[in-house]
This record gives C-alpha cells, sequence and structure tokens, in this order.
C-alpha cells in the first residue's frame, strides 16, 4: 500500500511538473467601460404587448410562442445539452457490464495449453460481469459536469433570447400592419374625395364653367390616390404573410388576420438612457457568460488530462473449454484490482487539446465582447431613433395641418373660380404624402420603441437561472 501510494505521489509530481501553461490572451470587457446609466431600467411585465390593447396580436403571439420553429430548434438544442450533462454525470457513477463469447477455436500446439486440447479444436468461451469506477481523484470528470451544467443553461438562455426576439418581431410586423391600413384608410379618404371632385369637375364642364384641363387634373388625382391605395393593400397582403409564418402557421392562417386594434400610445415605459442593468436583463448577453464558464470547465478538463487516471476494477465470471463445461462450478473465475494510466509521452496531443482549449476560452469571451458591444449599440440606437421619431412626428403633424389649410383654402378659390383645378395637384399630391409621412413616422415612433424594448431585454426573467445553479467563475457581472 505505502508502495502504491508513493508511486502515485510520484507520478503526480512528474505529471505537474511537465503541464504546460497555455495563457488566455482575451479578457472580458468591464462593465464600466460601456457607458452605462447609473439608473437601472423600469421592470417591464413580461406579457408586455398586452398594454397595446388588442387581442388580436395576443392571440397571433400565443400562436407564435406555442408552435414557431425558431422555438423548437432552441428546445431541441435544450434537449440535447441536457442529454450531454446526463451522460457526463453517468461518467461519475460505476460501471457495470456483462460480456459473453463463445467460439470455435483450433488451440495451438505449441501454446499455452498441452495437449490433448493443444493441436485439438474446441469450444472457448467465456461469460463475465465487469464492475468499474473512475476515481476522479483531480476532478476531471467533475470539470466536465460543469462544462455540461453551463451549457444546458447557455441552450436555456438561447431559448430564452429567440422567445424575446420572436416577441418583438411579432409586435414590430403587427405595427407594420397597422401602418398599412392606415396608408389604406388615408388612400381611400383621398380617393372619395377626388371622385367627388371629379364628378363636379365634369358637372362644371357641361355647364361650360371649366375645361378638359380640370378633368385631366382631377383625374390624375384620382390616379395617384388610387395607385396608394394599390400599393398599401399589396403591403398588408406580405404583412399578413409573414405574421403567418412567425406563429408557425400557413396559407390557412391568413384569413383569420383581421382588422387591428392598436393603442399606439399605450406602449410601456422605456429608459431615456443606456440602463445600468442591461447586461443582467439580456438573455444573450447571460448565455455568452454561460459559455464562457463551459470554455472554462472544457480547459480545465484539458489540463488535468495531465494528471494519473486511477480506477477501480472487478470481474466475475466462467472461462471453459467446450459448450458443457462453460457452466460449471469449477469454471468460475474473478478478480479485482486498480489502474492506473499516466501520460508520459502523448506525441504533443495534450498539449494541443490543452492549447485548443484555451482557445476555445477566448472565443467564448471575444463572442460575449462582442454581444456586450453589440447590446450597448442596439439600446443606443434605439434610443436615438425613438427621440428622432417623437419629434420628426410634432413637426409632420404641423406640416399636416398646414397643408390641409393649403388644401381647403385652394378648394375654395377653385370653386370662386379664382383658380384652375390644376392649381389643386402640387397641394393634394404634397398633402397625400404628408399623411402618409405622419403614419409612418407614427408607426416608426412605435416601432423604435419596441426595437429599444426588446434591446433592453423587453420583459425577460431569468427562468433559466433556476434551472441550474449559475456558478459563474468568471467575475463577469
Amino acid at each position: 500500500m505505502r508502495r502504491g501510494l508513493s508511486g502515485l505521489a510520484l507520478a503526480t509530481l512528474l505529471a505537474g511538473c511537465s503541464i504546460p501553461n497555455a495563457k488566455v490572451a482575451v479578457t472580458p470587457l468591464p462593465a464600466e467601460r460601456l457607458g452605462l446609466s447609473d439608473v437601472a431600467a423600469s421592470p417591464v411585465q413580461a406579457d408586455w404587448w398586452t398594454m397595446l390593447g388588442d387581442s388580436q396580436i395576443d392571440r397571433v403571439m400565443a400562436d407564435a410562442l406555442s408552435a414557431s420553429p425558431r422555438l423548437d430548434e432552441a428546445l431541441a438544442r435544450i434537449r440535447e445539452a441536457r442529454a450531454l450533462l446526463a451522460s457526463n454525470k453517468a461518467e461519475q457513477l460505476p460501471q457495470l457490464s456483462v460480456d459473453a463469447n463463445e467460439q470455435r477455436t483450433r488451440l495451438s500446439e505449441k501454446y499455452i495449453i498441452p495437449p490433448p486440447y493443444g493441436g485439438s479444436t474446441q469450444w472457448v468461451g467465456q461469460a463475465q460481469a465487469n464492475l468499474s469506477w473512475n476515481l476522479d481523484l483531480f476532478g476531471r470528470q467533475a470539470d466536465a459536469v460543469k462544462g455540461a451544467q453551463a451549457s444546458v443553461r447557455a441552450a436555456s438562455l438561447d431559448y430564452d433570447a429567440a422567445r424575446l426576439a420572436l416577441s418583438g418581431a411579432v409586435v414590430q410586423t403587427y405595427i407594420e400592419l397597422s401602418r398599412s391600413e392606415r396608408l389604406i384608410g388615408i388612400a381611400k379618404a383621398n380617393i372619395g374625395q377626388r371622385e367627388d371632385s371629379l364628378k363636379l369637375v365634369q358637372v362644371r364642364i357641361r355647364s361650360k364653367l371649366s375645361s378638359d384641363l380640370d378633368a385631366r387634373a382631377a383625374e390624375t388625382l384620382l390616379a395617384q390616390s388610387r395607385q396608394a391605395l394599390i400599393r398599401a393593400e399589396g403591403q398588408r397582403v406580405l404583412l399578413v404573410h409573414a405574421l403567418a409564418l412567425l406563429a408557425g402557421r400557413g396559407a390557412d392562417y391568413y384569413p383569420t388576420i383581421g382588422v387591428t386594434a392598436l393603442r399606439l400610445d399605450s406602449m410601456p415605459a422605456v429608459p431615456q438612457s443606456l440602463p445600468a442593468d442591461l447586461l443582467s436583463r439580456r438573455p444573450d448577453i447571460l448565455g455568452a457568460q454561460a459559455r464562457i464558464e463551459a470554455a472554462e470547465a472544457g480547459r480545465s478538463v484539458a489540463h488535468k488530462a495531465f494528471y494519473p487516471n486511477i480506477n477501480l476494477n472487478a470481474l466475475i465470471g466462467t472461462q471453459a473449454l467446450g459448450l458443457g463445461n462453460l457452466f460449471s462450478t469449477s469454471a468460475g473465475t474473478y478478480g479485482a484490482g486498480a489502474a492506473i494510466h499516466l501520460p508520459i509521452f502523448e506525441g504533443g496531443k495534450l498539449r494541443a487539446d490543452q492549447e485548443a482549449a484555451t482557445a476555445r476560452l477566448d472565443s467564448a469571451i471575444a463572442a460575449y465582447n462582442g454581444a456586450v458591444l453589440g447590446a450597448v449599440r442596439e439600446t443606443a440606437d434605439a434610443l436615438a431613433q425613438l427621440d428622432t421619431a417623437k419629434v420628426d412626428l410634432v413637426h409632420q403633424r404641423q406640416v399636416v395641418q398646414g397643408l390641409s389649410d393649403v388644401s381647403r383654402l385652394n378648394r375654395v378659390r377653385v370653386a370662386s373660380g379664382l383658380d384652375s383645378r390644376v392649381e389643386l395637384i402640387g397641394s393634394d399630391i404634397r398633402l397625400l404624402q404628408a399623411q402618409q409621412d405622419e403614419a409612418n413616422l407614427e408607426a416608426q415612433a412605435a416601432l423604435s420603441n419596441v426595437q429599444l424594448l426588446v434591446a433592453i431585454g423587453g420583459g425577460y426573467v431569468p427562468a433559466s437561472d433556476r434551472l441550474l445553479p449559475p456558478g459563474n467563475s468568471t467575475g463577469i457581472q
């Protein structure tokens, strides 16, 4: 026993002296370098889209979150990660197997079995149960389990990120649908006005009070309004198709999408600056952290591969020549003992494995840094776009009001015979364009609001953190 322990200690010492030390080249970005404010964002309810007051979007969202292929793919990755975790945990337990074989064999006369069996052809068989247990004295398998746990967390957080992105895409597409309906309404109102105007011109022509030039002007305005209607209706059809795709449905879903009833003035509150808790609110950032933990565990596994591997082994069974002897009591065999594996020369394989594991850790940290910088930019962009859209919308409403007044006064002048209807073409076209721009800006402000909500994590609740303990060893907050 003393010799065995001494040998183990010597082997461990020799292994420790020969282990290379591959350096990590990339470090995580600290939060203080990201320009985040000192104020945290206000909590947002998980189903924030219900605040928009449209039961149809609630139904579409429920369908999307229950049947989207995007989420099915993410769930499959969670199941795969959990299976790998179960496999790694199983490696920590004793392993029991049963082996049996029987084959017709000619036994050599010049080997260990003397005549009369040597030189004859016999049935040679054995049946035995094998027990083995990796003691994992240096924690290599435990590190593999930690890495698998982190991978499960990362896959679960990927699901949360996909769910957040999907909910944002549904709401944004629905707002676009509402925008197209608003444009349809504007075009129809203009068509009605211009059809009435054309009828009036035709009456005036018959009364010799207007010319064909006025008729052509009225027809031009009517054609322009009809063109706007066709474009808006075509856009609505495409958006209905997009909603069905997000909901994981096909053409049977199209007729179920009716007129929207959004209350865009009921959008959830959003922060006015980059929130201090931005990184902890986004599942993609938390998933990147979990992948760093998994890579750290993988690097530790590669490092500990240089240490001895010690197993306990035992067997019991039978071995015999001849079918009839295999199950006789005298054919019994058993044994027990320990086995040690110490790598001495592996042709550089273990060193290469460690360098590869270190490179994977560098890659995971770099991916985290990229995700962090991307999150900061997405949030800052959404803040800027929202501010711009709000101010732009105020001025655009003033433009619409002004052009409406001009168009009304021009109609009075035309009706009074002071101007030709040709003069109405320019002002009416500008008014239609201004009304369309106003509808677009209202939708853009709502879209920017949604983009900002998604950028700060929306109503994300970190349910993934309850699946497994975080075990964050990176020091990233």
